[in-house]
């Protein structure tokens, strides 16, 4: 079974809190601080009277930075993989290595990192790749956090030799503070056992590292205000609680970061990577698979089980007509629905007994056979748990939940026609289902909070049991809202916004039948009160449910609402309630794929993206870092501020926020330059206008790009007798798989990064092809050792050029960034 949220980030917690944000290894080792060279990192100190020697500090402080952003991503990678999707996080590893590559320039991260630790250099580009080779892609978690810690490492490692103890000090206190933060996100997501797990390791972690001794030293007030909120963080119970605390603690490491540093526009650039950090959850956040589409079709399957049971219950109480016409409305319900291929795709078998178990019942209840109706309900009602699990998987067990709030509410209304006996057996009936773990409910709730499953099954399943036999109506009513309020505190817990729709979406439709029903039995007075207690648990929240429709699709929370509201007015006039509730059926529905598509199927945690972005906005706003960046450079300033907000609106409107992100990051590091008086020096790959030229060149003459060689097939340009052309990006060649025809000529186009090349897999190209690579090498061996002479190179502006006649796929890479995914396909034809 595919595990949910809840379990990935209970297991996963600890190592999340070394992960997120960038505090894997920080306080494992300390490498020994070096003079900083260049730097006054370590003996610069703000004057009495505030002032700040921007000129001591050297844009180094700008560069160190910038390794800060990406320590951040490199753990964001590996929480993804832990959070259950480790292709979102392979894929934020490989856009961590493209932007590396871009930043290219004298004081770009890339070249700064070579020529400050070569080894370190080689050593962090390395384990990048096979974080995301070896660990994410194989899904082996355990060789991804190995890679992870490598990597960050020796950024860390690098950024003391660069910078200095003090500032590399600072550094690692804004990367605490950005994990707490990241605790935060992961609770607004909906993990809120994994975010407290998180909070309290990463509390575990600033214990013993270097950072904090130098923030209680620096300033006492943010190092007890960090601890206080961290450890609040790590103590709660709820989302809301988790993310005030959380960002509280960001606040106070970012805060005190300043008094560390000494030099007040250098800890400002540290500050600006921290934001950058944030914009960069956000895009993984929204890159992350929440649930699928299946998981609305599984949904709407529970919604199934539900109505088959309330068909039942019409056909015991004597109204066959309604009964049959509830049956039958089920299937022609599916027959148009989307989850019929879903579910004829994900189990043929599940899908043919549905169907017949669905006409077995009309059957049976046409002919009023009870024996019949209670086989078919138990063939459909099986046959829907197989599609559930199927489509749903390790998210099952939440639609269970909502199943289960659906059928006790079921029994309270048989308690309430005086059908106790009848309550208690349902009741019984759902407590045997939960001994067995129908859909994983039982081991999810206890797995948890052994506190909640106790407080579920020992206290108030058990005692509602007791009521019903009891006709005890207070017991009744207590046990009742305490088994309801355990399971969707489960939801709350266990589920995203997404996935804790889906499942209320369907308790809710199910009650929206159950005031059918009970019109179809003569209590239209009840009838009434079900449908508006529902309106009142959507208003209320109902888990998230209710700002999650809205924030999906106005105009579905709109009906969605106004479907609801005619359940109560049709009871309420004495008018037939079942067509209403049939048109709340198809809107309740609407919701569950509005919030699911919005927020998981095709677009990630959209919803939560959104917030961590409008919340860095707010925080920018009243930062000590706004007016720093506003005075040291106002177009960088106006910049950030429009990017960020473009950012929020991109992911408001459920556009490519990691495009929005990217140029944001670019904003930033404008930012990070401008506050130490190093806009001259910008990396030139930036695409902002106004950014300036910088020194940085980055696009072939640096880091040696003078001493590599091409070949005689690596041209000036793109020949226009080029058939197609492949562009050679950071580290993608675009597109991976090309279909020629034989005799067509293909140009590999160098557009962006470090210098490539183009080497064929000798064991991937047809048997009667000739061997081809840039630099003309005659075997993939020799391609390779060429390249570590520095041949066969394609750089800024040149081509690599080959013609194709031998049929086949012809398979290829680019060697140094091959661990980054780098390879492709011509399909010659």
């Amino acid at each position: 079974m595919t595990p949910n949220r809840r379990q990935v980030l209970a297991t996963g917690a600890a190592a999340l809190a070394g992960g997120l944000a960038g505090c894997g290894a920080q306080g494992e080792t300390r490498p020994n601080a070096t003079d900083g060279a260049e730097t006054d990192g370590d003996d610069a100190t703000a004057t009495d009277d505030g002032a700040d020697a921007t000129a001591s500090v050297g844009v180094e402080a700008a560069v160190a930075a910038e390794w800060n952003a990406m320590r951040a991503r490199v753990w964001d990678a590996y929480a993804l993989g832990v959070a259950g999707d480790p292709d979102a996080g392979a894929a934020v590893a490989q856009s961590v290595f493209a932007r590396f590559e871009q930043s290219s320039g004298e004081h770009g991260a890339h070249e700064t990192l070579e020529s400050t630790d070569e080894a370190a250099y080689e050593e962090f580009e390395e384990a990048l790749g096979e974080l995301r080779t070896e660990g994410l892609a194989e899904g082996d978690l355990d060789r991804a956090r190995e890679e992870a810690v490598i990597a960050d490492e020796r950024l860390a490692s690098a950024q003391r030799a660069l910078v200095g103890d003090a500032l590399a000090d600072a550094l690692d206190a804004q990367l605490f503070g950005a994990a707490a933060a990241d605790a935060g996100m992961l609770a607004a997501a909906g993990g809120v056992e994994g975010a407290t797990a998180v909070a309290e390791d990463v509390l575990a972690r600033f214990e013993d590292a270097p950072a904090r001794r130098a923030l209680e030293e620096a300033d006492a007030e943010a190092y007890e205000a960090f601890e206080g909120a961290l450890a609040a963080a790590a103590g709660a119970s709820d989302a809301g609680t988790v993310s005030e605390e959380a960002t509280t603690a960001l606040e106070a490491a970012l805060a005190g970061s300043y008094a560390v540093a000494g030099v007040e526009h250098a800890a400002g650039a540290g500050h600006m990577a921290a934001l950058q950090a944030r914009g960069w959850d956000a895009a993984a956040l929204a890159g992350a698979g929440g649930p699928s589409i299946d998981y609305a079709h599984a949904a709407s399957l529970t919604l199934y089980r539900a109505r088959a049971y309330d068909a039942r219950w019409l056909a015991a109480r004597g109204e066959t007509d309604a009964a049959a016409t509830m049956a039958g409305d089920v299937f022609a319900h599916f027959e148009g629905a989307k989850a019929h291929e879903a579910l004829e795709e994900a189990d043929a078998e599940a899908y043919e007994a549905f169907e017949a178990g669905l006409s077995d019942l009309r059957a049976a209840i046409e002919s009023g056979d009870a024996d019949g109706v209670d086989e078919a309900v138990a063939a459909v009602d099986g046959s829907l748990v197989t599609g559930v699990e199927a489509l749903a998987g390790g998210d099952a067990a939440l639609l269970e939940a909502g199943f289960f709030r659906a059928r006790f509410g079921d029994a309270v209304e048989l308690y309430e026609q005086g059908h106790n006996d009848t309550a208690a057996s349902l009741a019984r009936s759902l407590f045997e289902r939960f001994e067995a773990n129908e859909l994983d409910l039982h081991e999810s709730i206890e797995e948890t909070s052994e506190e909640l499953y106790a407080d579920f099954e020992e206290e108030h399943l058990s005692g509602l049991i007791t009521a019903f036999e009891d006709a005890d109506d207070d017991g009744v009513d207590t046990h009742y809202e305490g088994v309801q309020s355990a399971l969707l505190s489960f939801e709350e817990r266990a589920g995203s916004a997404a996935t804790v729709s889906g499942a209320e979406g369907a308790y809710m439709a199910a009650r929206g039948f159950d005031a059918a029903a009970l019109d179809a039995l003569g209590d239209d007075g009840r009838a009434r009160s079900i449908a508006q207690d529902a309106f009142e648990h959507f208003e209320a929240g109902a888990g998230g449910f209710h700002e999650a429709v809205e924030e999906a699709d106005e105009e579905v929370y709109e009906a969605f609402e106004a479907a609801l509201g005619a359940i109560a007015t049709a009871a309420g006039n004495g008018e037939d309630v079942y067509p209403k509730s049939t048109a709340f059926n198809g809107e309740a529905l609407s919701a569950v794929y509005a919030v699911v598509e919005a927020g998981g199927g095709s677009g990630g945690n959209a919803t939560a993206a959104a917030s961590v972005l409008r919340s860095t906005f707010a925080h920018f706003e009243e930062a000590r870092v706004h007016e720093l960046i506003e005075e040291a450079d106002h177009t960088a300033y106006e910049t950030f501020e429009a990017q960020l907000e473009a950012a929020v609106t991109t992911a408001t409107e459920g556009g490519d926020v990691a495009a929005a992100v990217d140029t944001y990051a670019d904003a930033t590091l404008w930012a990070q330059f401008a506050l130490v008086d190093g806009v001259e020096e910008l990396p030139i790959s930036l695409r902002l206008p106004g950014a300036g030229d910088g020194s940085g060149d980055g696009e072939g003459d640096s880091g040696g790009e003078s001493d590599l060689s091409g070949g005689p097939n690596v041209v000036e340009g793109v020949p226009e007798d080029a058939d197609y052309v492949v562009d050679m990006a950071a580290v993608a060649f675009e597109p991976e798989e090309l279909t020629v025809s034989a005799g067509d000529t293909v140009a590999f186009a160098h557009r962006a990064g470090e210098a490539h090349n183009v080497v064929a897999y000798g064991d991937d190209i047809p048997s009667d092809a000739e061997y081809w690579s840039s630099g003309g090498f005659d075997s993939e061996s020799a391609a390779r050792e060429g390249w570590e002479n520095g041949e066969g190179a394609v750089r800024s502006g040149q081509s690599y050029v080959r013609t194709f006649e031998a049929t086949g796929e012809h398979g290829y890479c680019c060697v140094p960034h091959e661990a980054a995914g780098m390879v492709g396909t011509v399909i010659v034809e």
